[in-house]
């Protein structure tokens, strides 16, 4: 089914959380833009049946379908299938967020009212109005650092280059080149929002409340942060022999 607003929610072992955080979104969308959206479940053929869940959510709810992946192979890679799914059918904006309620759905309504002037919205923590909760000093100096060492690298001035929250236009994407982006985790992230400012499009950071799940087992991990580390200096080589070719 075609609809102009997509939301992609990847899935791995989110039992407890998919029905609660696919209603809640449904609920929020259902008054942001009635009609006009699709939620899309993309899980990683979890072993704790969320992926049945996501099936009968989708037999529940007339706005909801399910793309089951074979493997768990990585963040960016399910996030690149749901982008894929969301352009075939039809949608101008796409959202992604987590499926855990640290991406609370009352924000849905600014990331989308935001796109109507920038090519690129973040739910950002780090700008004014924003915060996270709940996290202990080191998982906050990693996500903090990580965004800060990215932004030193890359040389731009985005605040929250590691964010998952986000809401962009159809045009980004189709310009990226989706298939060549290869970053995990935050790595993925900051990779999304560096390609999009080098194409010239518009970045805005909307403020967000970011609180730590209740429910489930965090998908962070060293290695995450360790390519993080790792690809970030690729991305700017990269953008060095590009602008060396032409």
């Amino acid at each position: 089914m075609n609809a102009r607003i997509w939301l992609v929610i990847p899935t791995y072992n989110e039992a407890e959380n998919v029905g609660p955080i696919v209603r809640a979104v449904a609920g929020e969308m259902a008054t942001v833009a009635p009609g006009e959206y699709r939620i899309l479940i993309v899980d990683d053929n979890s072993p704790d049946g969320t992926g049945a869940l996501a099936d009968q959510l989708a037999q529940e709810l007339d706005c909801v379908e399910v793309l089951h992946r074979v493997s768990k192979d990585g963040l960016g890679r399910a996030y690149l299938a749901g982008f894929q799914q969301a352009l075939a059918g039809g949608a101008e904006l796409v959202v992604e967020m987590d499926a855990d309620f640290s991406h609370d759905p009352r924000y849905l309504r600014a990331l989308i009212a935001a796109a109507d002037e920038a090519d690129l919205v973040l739910g950002s923590r780090y700008v004014p109005g924003g915060s996270v909760e709940n996290w202990g000093l080191l998982r906050k100096l990693i996500s903090r650092g990580g965004s800060m060492y990215a932004r030193a690298v890359l040389r731009i001035k985005v605040r929250d280059l590691t964010g998952g929250y986000k809401c962009i236009h159809r045009h980004v994407l189709e310009t990226i080149d989706l298939d060549t982006l290869r970053g995990e985790g935050y790595v993925f992230q900051i990779e999304v929002t560096y390609r999009a400012i080098q194409a010239g499009f518009s970045v805005r950071e909307v403020p967000i409340r970011f609180v730590d799940r209740t429910v489930g087992a965090s998908k962070m991990s060293r290695m995450i942060a360790m390519e993080a580390m790792l690809l970030v200096p690729r991305l700017k080589r990269q953008e060095t022999r590009q602008l060396t070719r032409s």
